[in-house]
């Protein structure tokens, strides 16, 4: 219990609010036909991690370290969405508290910087050598959370390093307005969000998803929490 408690998770607040989720004007030119349609969604207020969940505080409640690339301030990589929900179970005995995975909205609602957004094409910028690492300039590895520059909200890496696990099955978006949606009810694909190092600026927009099956795991593959 203690270890936790010596290694804080950073988390961020994130004012509710209503956003137009999906291939915005911004996106245009690199958007695909699953990005549509755009459509509302009103979101109640929550935490997101500031970080991506790194392998020090992975080692610190699992006792093991998975990952292909190591190093205690780089994400955890390799850990499928079932592996991520053994954490944060063994993550909630330890802490009292009640952590999970940000569902898409979300996600996609923290990355684009909130009720402070300012409409850029990635986290935090119109140009994505400032938020995020990609095929670019990753070195075909990944690297130390919060090393590039943070969005409106103050949240890293949310565009590029690791894709980012999030709590939907995937599906196709509804035009219609939503109110903390939470995605199909069944699915055989999880969604991920954000891009990675391993993947061109493209598929680290704010709205990019992709998907892959719970149990699949990568160098790529990783996740932030929320709360």
């Amino acid at each position: 219990m203690e270890a936790t408690h010596n290694l804080p998770i950073e988390m961020i607040h994130v004012e509710g609010g209503t956003f137009t989720m999906g291939a915005t004007s911004e996106q245009s030119g690199d958007s695909y036909d699953w990005e549509l349609p755009v459509h509302q969604v009103t979101l109640s207020s929550y935490s997101i991690g500031k970080y991506e969940v790194t392998q020090l505080q992975w080692k610190q409640v699992m006792g093991n370290n998975p990952s292909h690339f190591k190093g205690d301030n780089l994400p955890v990589e390799n850990v499928s969405w079932d592996d991520v929900q053994e954490f944060i179970s063994k993550l909630n005995a330890l802490t009292g508290k009640r952590y999970r995975l940000p569902t898409e909205a979300e996600w996609e609602y923290a990355a684009r910087g909130g009720n402070k957004s300012q409409g850029y094409k990635y986290s935090g910028s119109h140009s994505i050598s400032n938020v995020g690492w990609y095929t670019d300039n990753s070195n075909n590895t990944t690297h130390a959370v919060g090393t590039k520059s943070p969005n409106e909200l103050g949240i890293y890496d949310m565009s590029g390093n690791v894709w980012e696990w999030c709590a939907d099955w995937y599906g196709a978006y509804s035009i219609n307005a939503q109110t903390n949606p939470k995605g199909p009810a069944t699915g055989g694909r999880r969604v991920l969000r954000g891009g990675s190092w391993s993947y061109i600026a493209g598929y680290c927009r704010v709205s990019y998803r992709d998907y892959f099956t719970p149990a699949d795991r990568d160098s790529y593959l990783g996740f932030r929490l929320a709360l």
